[in-house]
């Protein structure tokens, strides 16, 4: 019973790292030195790019599941790595380093737990 409500809690906190890394490449998309209209391009185009190419590989229900399950997990701390480093270039040091500390622990508990091998909805 506990261990169901951690693996709760952690998926969340997953998700919330998920929407979390779309609003930090978003922020970073317009914080770019860039023209006015260009700036709000950016900052819509840059997460529905982190969208997409999510739900295409990335996600549990992925469209084009070409990698296996801990790669996948793998890549997404990469998505996550990235949105760190956005957040940190952006002059966001702190919160770029609170969600670089928040994503390894998630992602570190999600392989000590063996949770990158669940596929949800199947």
């Amino acid at each position: 019973m506990m261990k169901s409500i951690a693996v709760g809690i952690l998926l969340t906190a997953f998700f919330l790292l998920e929407l979390a890394a779309c609003a930090a490449f978003g922020f970073w998309g317009y914080q770019l030195d860039v023209g006015g209209i260009f700036k709000i391009i950016l900052m819509i185009a840059l997460p529905l790019a982190v969208i997409i190419l999510w739900g295409m590989f990335l996600s549990p229900k992925a469209s084009i599941p070409i990698f296996a399950d801990p790669i996948r997990t793998t890549l997404k701390l990469i998505v996550f790595l990235a949105a760190s480093a956005a957040l940190y270039t952006t002059g966001r040091h702190g919160l770029g380093i609170v969600f670089l500390t928040a994503s390894i622990i998630v992602i570190g508990s999600v392989f000590i737990l063996d949770l990158h091998r669940v596929n949800v909805g199947k």
